[in-house]
């Protein structure tokens, strides 16, 4: 955790080192400042307040990177530099975010260290170098590709920031982590990153107007997008119900398709799975039971890891059935019905579950020593049964911190525990 700290504090001594510059020699253009810190603030106003997302508040990320790249106010020279931008980007941060905090939504160190660090470095590599009119006969294109650039550096900087913080808090493997989010800049991060660069050139001819008129189209996309993460939300809490039926009829015990969901995105993240092959497999786990709702006779506790192999693969195809007949992705059935195969012939997603599965029912009852008892079992069948890399990534994941491991909450599973992941939002 020391490199976390170590993030959080540069963003910190950044934070003081400008506050107490703009407290020594004043604010530049306030008016200026004034209209783009009411315009970040209401931005984390509509922050995303749900289930995490990598772009928590696109509209106040748009605007702070405006500001940091803002040369002039309708053809006049700005007078501001780099440390008034973090300043009034910090203070406007905070503001938008005591609503938030008041509900006990409070942003994270992250949200407002990345922010901090990000902004800076924006306007670190701009403000000083238009300051002494470098790009003085820097016009049309040249401009504006320039505004481009600079904001494509700034979005990889964010990105490589975000996996750091994830992989520092978390220790979920970094590289798997970096590629998701430079994915995510072709969704929302464009869409910001273009709103960014929009704004500052409007603003720059047409003053400080042009602010609510290039901002619109973000907030449009951005209510578009709460729509589909409510959709999203209702899809999940389906499959999580569905998921739940084999416990409602006592086939298997209370908590059992959750716990391996929750367990088995874990062993995912450790071995490198990306957002949707998460997604799949936390599909999967939850409903890799469902077949048994096929059978006349229950199996005792729901135990399928003990029995036979052709009955092991007669309840997955059972399965992967009943899956494809509820619309779920057709990834999911197949996962669903090859996780009874011999393990070389299995995707990695089945063999996690195959390997989670096990290890959930044979610590079901085993005592305080039931999880050592059941990793060894499980080591000892792997040369056979079960993947040894993915053996060997549950015990990797089972020595982290719990709360390392755990994934994002889902409303609806009715008590408040987590267990299935966020889509990959942007």
């Amino acid at each position: 955790m020391s490199a976390l700290r170590l993030i959080h504090g540069s963003a910190a001594l950044t934070a003081a080192v400008c506050l107490g510059d703009i407290l020594w020699t004043g604010m530049a253009d306030r008016g200026v400042a004034l209209a783009f810190g009411v315009l970040i603030t209401v931005g984390e106003l509509t922050r995303w307040t749900g289930a995490r997302a990598r772009q928590a508040a696109p509209l106040g990320t748009a605007g702070s990177l405006s500001y940091a790249l803002l040369g002039a106010d309708a053809g006049q020279p700005s007078g501001h530099g780099a440390t008034q931008v973090v300043t009034v980007v910090l203070a406007a941060s905070l503001l938008g975010g005591v609503p938030h905090i008041w509900c006990g939504k409070s942003p994270t160190l992250d949200h407002l260290a990345r922010r901090v660090l990000t902004v800076g470095f924006a306007a670190v590599c701009f403000q000083p170098l238009y300051s002494r009119g470098v790009f003085t006969s820097w016009n049309g294109p040249a401009y504006a590709l320039l505004l481009i650039t600079l904001l494509g550096l700034t979005a990889l900087c964010d990105a490589v920031l975000a996996a750091a913080l994830a992989h520092f808090r978390t220790r979920w493997p970094f590289g798997p982590r970096l590629r998701e989010e430079l994915r995510g800049l072709l969704g929302i991060g464009s869409a910001v990153c273009a709103t960014g660069a929009v704004m500052a050139l409007g603003v720059a001819v047409a003053g400080l107007w042009a602010l609510p008129v290039f901002c619109l189209p973000l907030l449009l996309t951005q209510l578009s997008l709460r729509r589909y993460a409510a959709v999203r939300a209702t899809y999940r809490q389906t499959i999580a119900s569905l998921a739940r039926a084999t416990e409602v009829a006592g086939y298997t015990p209370a908590g059992h398709a959750r716990r391996v969901a929750a367990l088995s995105v874990a062993v995912g993240r450790d071995l490198g799975l990306s957002g949707p092959e998460l997604s799949v497999l936390e599909y999967a786990a939850l409903m890799h039971d469902i077949g048994q709702l096929s059978l006349v006779d229950p199996v005792p506790a729901g135990a399928t890891a003990g029995l036979p192999e052709a009955e092991q693969r007669r309840i997955a195809l059972l399965g992967g059935a009943v899956v494809r007949q509820t619309g779920v992705d057709a990834a999911v059935a197949v996962v669903v019905e090859r996780q009874a195969d011999p393990y070389p012939e299995q995707p990695v997603a089945a063999r996690i579950v195959r390997v989670v599965n096990a290890y959930e029912e044979r610590t079901r009852d085993g005592g305080p020593d039931g999880p050592l008892r059941a990793l060894e079992e499980l080591r000892l069948g792997a040369a056979g049964d079960y993947a040894p890399e993915v053996v060997e990534s549950l015990a990797r994941v089972l020595a982290q911190p719990r709360e390392g491991r755990e994934t994002a909450p889902v409303e609806g599973t009715g008590d408040g525990r987590h267990c299935l992941t966020p889509p990959p939002a942007g």
